[in-house]
């Protein structure tokens, strides 16, 4: 990926997570802001719970690859975080469940059409 399509500070990391929406399956979560660039950036986030190294370098080169194929549309920060179960499936079941969080988000969508949809989180008590 080029590297003005990547997430690399924490920082940004940081935001995405405060100010983000954020869907998840089985594999994946997904968090997306908007942005006020003329480009998309998308982070990875493997953590131990996956494996040893060897299969979380695994992991991010498979989601890599796959956003490589699915482009976001210009102006979404995007952060993919991978789950245990990801270092035990084919790529194709891979891609099915990051192409099913991309849809639901709506970041192929640019966002000038309003903010995506709202996630799994509910009011509570009145608020």
């Amino acid at each position: 990926m080029r590297k003005e399509a990547r997430l690399k500070k924490r920082s940004d990391f940081v935001a995405v997570k405060r100010h983000g929406r954020w869907w998840s399956n089985s594999l994946l979560t997904l968090r997306v802001l908007p942005n006020d660039l003329d480009a998309s950036r998308i982070g990875f986030l493997v953590g131990r719970r996956v494996g040893c190294a060897v299969v979380r370098n695994r992991v991010k080169r498979r989601l890599r690859e796959i956003a490589r194929q699915e482009a976001v549309s210009k102006g979404w920060d995007v952060v993919v975080i991978a789950r245990a179960q990801m270092a035990d499936v084919p790529f194709a079941d891979a891609q099915r469940a990051l192409r099913d969080l991309w849809r639901r988000a709506q970041v192929n969508l640019p966002p000038e059409y309003g903010k995506p949809p709202a996630s799994r989180s509910r009011a509570r008590n009145g608020q």
